[in-house]
């Protein structure tokens, strides 16, 4: 579903410019994981909130959606969380090598159609990319309500330099420990609710 375009994004991007990530906005001793396309911020906000001794950035390319996630934590006070907004290929312009600590990927765009696969962001170039940033020994943590995308990203992870800690189809069977704790995104609620079933995977890359 395409965004409508938010009515004075602009000003109100720029109302919330101290939350667009630069690098010096964090004392990078302390762990910095990374949301990337955090839709309306949801997840990323709760993440923040619930863990304030670390850090967080929130990437997402459409600023018509980013400008709700940024308000989001504007209005929660959150100084943990900063905010890029543009494409993940771009992702090593703003982290130098091994300094994130872990990645989240909720809900990404499938990209179904076979010519449009190198668009996935469990693509690999896209974690050739996330190999450079990432701490070795860092997680990827995936959800998606797209079996096929799921299946392709567990190869894709697999093929390129990730073990496969833990992986279920079911997220929400009761047989899965992980889903304790599991911070809902606003997409995830809606497909729970519709009694869809919600894959998870949970990667390590060990360089």
């Amino acid at each position: 579903m395409r965004m409508r375009k938010k009515k004075h994004r602009n000003s109100r991007i720029e109302s919330c410019s101290d939350l667009l990530f630069c690098f010096d906005a964090f004392d990078f001793k302390l762990p910095v994981f990374l949301e990337i396309g955090c839709g309306k911020g949801g997840f990323i906000c709760e993440l923040a909130r619930l863990n304030p001794d670390f850090n967080f950035v929130a990437l997402e390319r459409n600023p018509d959606v980013a400008v709700l996630a940024m308000e989001m934590a504007a209005g929660l006070g959150l100084n943990n969380l900063r905010f890029i907004i543009g494409d993940a290929i771009g992702l090593d312009t703003y982290f130098k090598p091994s300094e994130v600590s872990g990645i989240y990927l909720n809900f990404s765009d499938p990209w179904h159609k076979n010519y449009q696969i190198h668009k996935r962001l469990t693509y690999k170039s896209y974690l050739e990319i996330y190999k450079r940033i990432l701490i070795p020994g860092s997680k990827i943590i995936m959800k998606t309500d797209n079996q096929p995308f799921f299946d392709f990203s567990v190869r894709s992870l697999s093929a390129n330099g990730f073990e496969i800690l833990n992986q279920t189809r079911d997220l929400y069977s009761g047989e899965f420990s992980e889903c304790k704790g599991n911070i809902q995104t606003e997409y995830e609620k809606k497909f729970v609710g519709e009694g869809v079933k919600i894959c998870r995977v949970e990667a390590v890359y060990l360089n």
